[in-house]
C-alpha cells in the first residue's frame, strides 16, 4: 500500500483514539474506520477494474529484466491506461513447473506501455490464493477481485494463502515461547495472535539470518540456539551452542552465526561459531571472562568480540577461523559496533567512559574518544554516520560523528537509557526508568547544531518495573522505515507508532504470556530495481491459483493465474491425523467446567479421523500450575470433546496427546482465560 494511504490510515486511527492507545488495547480498537477506508479504496479499484478496458495477454519470456532463458512456469501481461504490468513466476530451484511445497520467485514489472521504460514511485499489492469461489459472512459469492476487499478488511476465515503485502510481529516471551501477531487480523475484537512458537527453554536474544528466512534464538539454560523457520513459524532445529549462549549475531555475508558464551568457567567463556546454512557448530573459542558483544568488519573478514570482565576485545580472522590478537580497550568494554562509513569498530567502555576506535582492516587503534563514565550500548545510524552511545548514569546519548570521530552531542534522553533503534529519519531511545521513548531527528544532528527531540509514551509504566529483562531489544522498526513497535513489559503490550503521530496508534496485548522483546518479519514485496517488484514464496498447496494484483496509481485490479502441481508429500505422511481446535469462547468463568472441542482430519482432503481411543486432554494453569487430565469422548464426524475443571482465575493451556498424532512439536494448543464468575442478582 502507498505511503500516502498509510498516512491517511494513520490519521484516522489517531483521530478515532483521541490520543494514545489505552493500556492493553488491541488492534481492533480504532480499526473500524481504518478498515472502512481500506474497503472504500478497494471498492474504487474494483469499480475501475471492472468497468475499464483491460487487455491481458501472455508476457514474453524475456519481458522482465534478468529473466532466465527458459520460459517462466506462469506469466501474464496486462495493459491499461498506458501502463503495462508483466507477471512471472518461476520455481526457485529451476525446472518448468511450480510444485506444491516448493519455493517460487514472483516478479512484477510495471512499465510504460509504449516506451517500455520502467515506472518508479509505485507501491503495488499482491495476493496468492486458490482459484475458487468463496462465500462471505453474508452468504454472498466472492471471486478473485471481490476477495481482495475481504482480505483488506481482515475478515476471519477469509485470508489469502499467501499475502505478499503482509508482515508479522514476533514477540519474545518471558517463558519458553514466541508469540506471532498478525497486525492486520483481529479475531472478535480481542486478539491478533496468529500462532505461538514453543521453545525448549526461555529465550534471551535473537537475530534474523542475512536472507531473513530463519531466526536464531539463544536459550542459555539449554546451552542451545533454536532455529525458527520465518516462513511457517516453526522450530526446525535446536543447535548446541556452547556454555550459556546469550548474544547471537550473524556476520554481514550471512555465512556464520556467532554466539557469545557467558560461561562462569573461564575456559568456556567466549564464542561459538555456527554455520548459518547447515546449522552445525563450527568451532568454539575461549576469549576471556564476562559478557560478550560481537561485531564484524563490513566484508566479514574480521570478527571482534568483547570480554567485559577481562578488559579486552578479541579479534578473529573469519576465513582461517582463528584468533589473531586481544586488544586492551579499557577495564570494562561493554559494547561494540561497526561504522560501514568510516570502516572502523567502536568499543564503549562503561567504567572508563571512553570509546576506542579500531580500524576494521588494519586492526590498529585509530583514536580514543573521551566521554563519561556509565556508557552502555553503542549503535550506529543506518547510514553509518552517527554513533549513539547510551549513558545510563547520565541519562544521555553521546553522539559521535564517524566522519571526524568526535563527540558532537550529549543529548538528554529517556531516563536510564538502555536500548536504541533507528529508522531512516529518527533514532528511538528507550529508557528503563520511564514509559516515554525519546525520538531524535537525525536530520538535526551535526557539529554546532541543536538536535530536535520528540517523545511519546509507550504504555503506562517504566520497563524496569517488570523485573528481569532479556538482552533482545524491545524496539523494532518496520522495513518501510517510518514506524516502530515498542514492547512495554509491564502491561504486556506491544505498541505501534507511526512517525508524524502524537501517540501510538494501536496496542497488541499478549494474552497468556509475558512480552519482553519484539522483531518484525516482513513478507512484503521489495523493489529490486525501478518498476520491478519481487518476492520469494513457498507454494502451500497444489491447484490453480489466482495471483491478484492491485495498483493505486493508475487504479488497477487484476488477477493473473498460476498452476501448481502436486508435491512429493507421501500418503503415509498425509495419513497422520492433524489436530484443529474448534472455535470456543476465549474467556471463561471460574470456577466452572469448560467444554473443549477439537477435530482430527487426515489426507489431502482433510477427511475426518474417527475412532481414536487413546486421546488425552492435558491442561494446566500458567505460572506453575499442576498438570491435569480430562477424559475425551467422540461426538461424531472426527470431533472430540473434553470437559476441563476451571477452578482458579488465570491463563489455562490445553494440549491434546495421542499415539496416533505421532511426535509433532508444532501441534496446536488452546489458551483459555479464566475470570471471576459474575455474581447473579
Amino acid at each position: 500500500m502507498s505511503k500516502s494511504l498509510l498516512r491517511a490510515v494513520a490519521s484516522i486511527r489517531s483521530n478515532s483514539q483521541s490520543g494514545s492507545a489505552p493500556p492493553g488495547s488491541d488492534p481492533a480498537i480504532g480499526e473500524t474506520d481504518v478498515r472502512k477506508l481500506r474497503f472504500a479504496t478497494i471498492s474504487v479499484l474494483l469499480s475501475c477494474a471492472l468497468s475499464g478496458s483491460l487487455a491481458a495477454a501472455p508476457a514474453p519470456a524475456s519481458a522482465l529484466p534478468g529473466a532466465k532463458d527458459a520460459a517462466p512456469a506462469a506469466s501474464g501481461r496486462l495493459v491499461r491506461d498506458g501502463v503495462a504490468i508483466d507477471f512471472e513466476a518461476r520455481p526457485t530451484a529451476g525446472g518448468s513447473e511450480l510444485v506444491e511445497g516448493g519455493l517460487a520467485d514472483i516478479r512484477f514489472r510495471i512499465s510504460d506501455a509504449k516506451s517500455g521504460k520502467a515506472l518508479s514511485g509505485l507501491a503495488p499489492g499482491a495476493w496468492l490464493d486458490l482459484a475458487q469461489v468463496i462465500s462471505s459472512p453474508k452468504g454472498e459469492q466472492k471471486e478473485c477481485k471481490d476477495k481482495i476487499a475481504l482480505y483488506l478488511k481482515g475478515v476471519v476465515g477469509v485470508r489469502p494463502m499467501v499475502d505478499l503485502n503482509s508482515y508479522y510481529l514476533l514477540v519474545l516471551n518471558k517463558d519458553a515461547s514466541i508469540t506471532v501477531v498478525d497486525p492486520l487480523m483481529s479475531v472478535a475484537g480481542t486478539t491478533s495472535t496468529l500462532t505461538r512458537i514453543m521453545l525448549k527453554r526461555p529465550p534471551v536474544d535473537w537475530v534474523k539470518s542475512a536472507d531473513g528466512k530463519h531466526i536464531f534464538v539463544s536459550m542459555p539454560i539449554a546451552d542451545q540456539v533454536a532455529v525458527v523457520d520465518a516462513a511457517n513459524f516453526k522450530v526446525v532445529r535446536d543447535v548446541d551452542a556452547g556454555d550459556e549462549p546469550v548474544r547471537v549475531t550473524v556476520q554481514p555475508d550471512g555465512r556464520y552465526l556467532w554466539v557469545g558464551n557467558n560461561s562462569r568457567d573461564p575456559n568456556k567463556s567466549g564464542v561459538t561459531v555456527i554455520d548459518a546454512k547447515t546449522f552445525k557448530p563450527v568451532k568454539s573459542f575461549a576469549t576471556g571472562k564476562g559478557h560478550h558483544e560481537i561485531a564484524f568488519s563490513e566484508d566479514s573478514r574480521h570478527a571482534f568480540v568483547t570480554n567485559r570482565d577481562a578488559g579486552t576485545v578479541s579479534v578473529f580472522d573469519v576465513a582461517k577461523m582463528q584468533k589473531l590478537q586481544d586488544v586492551a580497550t579499557g577495564p570494562r568494554p561493554i559494547s561494540v559496533a561497526l561504522s560501514a562509513l568510516s570502516k572502523a569498530i567502536y568499543v564503549a567502555d562503561g567504567e572508563a567512559g571512553t570509546i576506542s576506535v579500531i580500524d576494521a582492516h588494519s586492526l590498529k587503534p585509530r583514536k580514543l574518544i573521551q566521554a563519561k563514565r556509565g556508557l552502555g550500548p553503542v549503535r550506529f545510524t543506518l547510514d553509518g554516520r552517527y554513533a549513539f552511545a547510551l549513558n545510563t548514569l547520565e541519562n544521555t546519548a553521546t553522539v559521535v560523528d564517524a566522519g571526524s570521530d568526535e563527540v558532537v552531542h550529549d543529548i538528554k534522553v529517556a531516563a536510564e537509557p538502555y536500548q536504541v533503534t533507528f529508522t531512516k529519519t529518527f533514532a528511538y531511545v528507550r529508557g528503563l526508568a520511564t514509559e516515554h521513548v525519546t525520538m531524535v531527528n537525525l536530520g538535526s544532528l551535526g557539529k554546532g547544531r541543536e538536535p530536535t527531540l520528540q517523545s511519546f509514551a509507550a504504555g503506562p509504566e517504566a520497563p524496569k518495573l517488570a523485573g528481569d529483562l532479556p538482552l533482545a531489544t524491545s524496539l523494532a522498526a518496520r522495513n518501510d522505515e517510518s514506524s516502530v513497535f515498542v514492547v512495554n513489559p509491564v502491561n504486556n503490550t506491544t505498541y505501534f507508532y507511526m512517525e508524524g503521530m502524537n501517540a501510538p496508534m494501536a496496542g497488541y496485548l499478549n494474552r497468556g504470556h509475558t512480552a519482553r522483546a519484539v522483531t518484525v518479519v516482513d513478507r512484503a514485496m521489495r523493489q529490486a530495481e525501478p518498476g520491478v517488484f519481487t518476492t520469494q514464496v513457498m507454494l502451500p498447496a497444489a491447484g490453480r491459483f489466482d495471483v491478484a494484483f492491485m495498483l493505486d496509481r493508475p487504479q488497477v485490479l487484476h488477477c493473473f493465474s498460476a498452476e501448481v502441481k502436486p508435491g512429493q508429500a507421501t500418503d503415509a505422511k498425509l495419513a497422520i491425523p492433524r489436530l484443529e481446535f474448534l472455535p470456543a469462547p476465549v474467556t471463561v468463568q471460574a470456577p466452572s467446567k469448560a467444554a473443549v472441542r477439537f477435530r482430527l482430519v487426515q489426507g489431502r482432503k482433510d477427511e475426518p479421523r474417527t475412532g481414536v481411543t487413546d486421546l488425552r486432554v492435558r491442561y494446566f494453569l500458567a505460572q506453575g500450575g499442576r498438570r491435569l487430565d480430562a477424559p475425551v469422548r467422540e461426538v461424531g464426524d472426527g470431533v472430540y470433546e473434553a470437559q476441563i475443571d476451571v477452578t482458579d482465575t488465570g491463563a489455562y493451556y490445553v494440549h491434546v496427546d495421542s499415539a496416533a498424532l505421532k511426535e509433532d512439536r508444532d501441534r496446536p494448543y488452546l489458551t483459555l482465560r479464566a475470570v471471576p464468575a459474575v455474581a447473579q442478582k
